[in-house]
């Protein structure tokens, strides 16, 4: 009898497993269990014949030159081949330079993590439910419960051209959660923590991010936005389905090029970017990796310790379902599977 409730529970299983199968697209199964090639310029190689439209690799390992790879097209209409120079717009990336800034001014006494959005913000309480609770630390670590404005669909309406404050898109409404309760990931959290950088500095955000990050690691590929930046240098930005180049569609995302991100990620983890007793603060508030995702563009920047390498991945096509962002880290992980093997060779 115990035979044949093992071989039953065997079969559900097989069936189980076969049904999820079903519903997983082919192209994210055959790019995970494929042979592992033995470059990375391979693997960039092979991740343009699942339809990215182009590719920038960045790898910095501990006591090498910087490498770069490159796939596909930094402007399909124009047949201009990828450019590992190009400036990428890198999205929620930009989350961690706001995290450095707020570490700088709490670790100088002007800001305090225990102080509240009350506090910080008076005019916001009644429009934020729980303003009196919520904690810097709290939005930091995406744990205040604040609605997300990036979820109310009148943002994606064309934000370069609206003269309305996105931060209205999350206001008045319900809290998702009690402050500290849950996580949940929230740009509504950087967007008022940046502005907070600019209302205790007295000045642009931007401007003390320059100055206290950009240009001590000497950072002269990396802007606030595409104002200040000549858009030929911008990498073309496609979404699945929709013929336009996107490069030009203003989200406010910061742009750097990859080299310059793995250079801010290497000292962001070796600590180099901090004042004495910056780093200790910034551990206990935020991550040491991220990744940035907007219509157009998609970028992994990670450092792996087991080797001592940063690895930096632009990809230039996204879609709606988020396949291209499944297959993304797909990628990213065999490339860091390829660079760990040559390491142990």
């Amino acid at each position: 009898m115990k035979k044949q409730t093992k071989r039953i529970l065997r079969i559900i299983f097989i069936i189980a497993s076969i049904s999820c199968l079903w519903f997983v697209p082919w192209i994210l199964v055959k790019a995970w269990i494929l042979p592992l090639p033995d470059t990375v310029q391979e693997q960039v190689n092979e991740a343009i014949g699942y339809g990215f439209d182009g590719m920038i690799v960045y790898v910095d390992e501990a006591g090498k030159s910087p490498a770069f790879y490159t796939g596909g097209w930094k402007d399909r209409k124009n047949k201009i081949p990828a450019d590992p120079h190009a400036l990428f717009k890198i999205a929620s990336i930009s989350k961690l330079y706001v995290a450095v800034a707020i570490t700088k001014l709490v670790n100088d006494k002007r800001l305090s993590l225990d102080k509240t959005l009350a506090d910080y913000f008076p005019e916001l309480v009644g429009r934020v439910e729980h303003a009196d609770k919520i904690t810097l630390r709290l939005m930091v670590q995406h744990r205040s419960g604040i609605p997300i404005f990036t979820d109310h669909p009148g943002y994606w309406d064309n934000p370069q051209e609206s003269s309305k404050d996105v931060l209205e898109y999350a206001l008045d409404l319900p809290a998702n959660f009690e402050p500290g309760d849950e996580y949940e990931y929230s740009n509504t959290n950087y967007l008022l923590l940046s502005r907070l950088i600019g209302k205790v500095v007295g000045y642009s955000r931007h401007q003390y991010i320059k100055e206290e990050i950009l240009i001590p690691l000497e950072l002269n590929n990396t802007f606030s936005s595409l104002s200040e930046v000549n858009i030929d240098d911008v990498m073309s930005g496609y979404y699945v389905g929709y013929e336009a180049d996107l490069k030009t569609s203003n989200y406010g995302s910061m742009i750097a090029t990859a080299q310059d991100v793995g250079i801010f990620l290497r000292a962001l983890n070796d600590g180099s970017v901090f004042n004495e007793g910056g780093q200790e603060i910034y551990s206990s508030i935020y991550v040491y990796d991220h990744g940035g995702l907007i219509p157009g563009y998609q970028s992994l920047a990670e450092y792996h310790k087991d080797i001592d390498t940063i690895v930096i991945q632009f990809i230039n096509t996204t879609d709606f379902d988020g396949y291209d962002w499944n297959l993304s880290e797909i990628i990213y992980s065999r490339i860091v599977k390829i660079l760990r093997s040559k390491k142990s060779s």
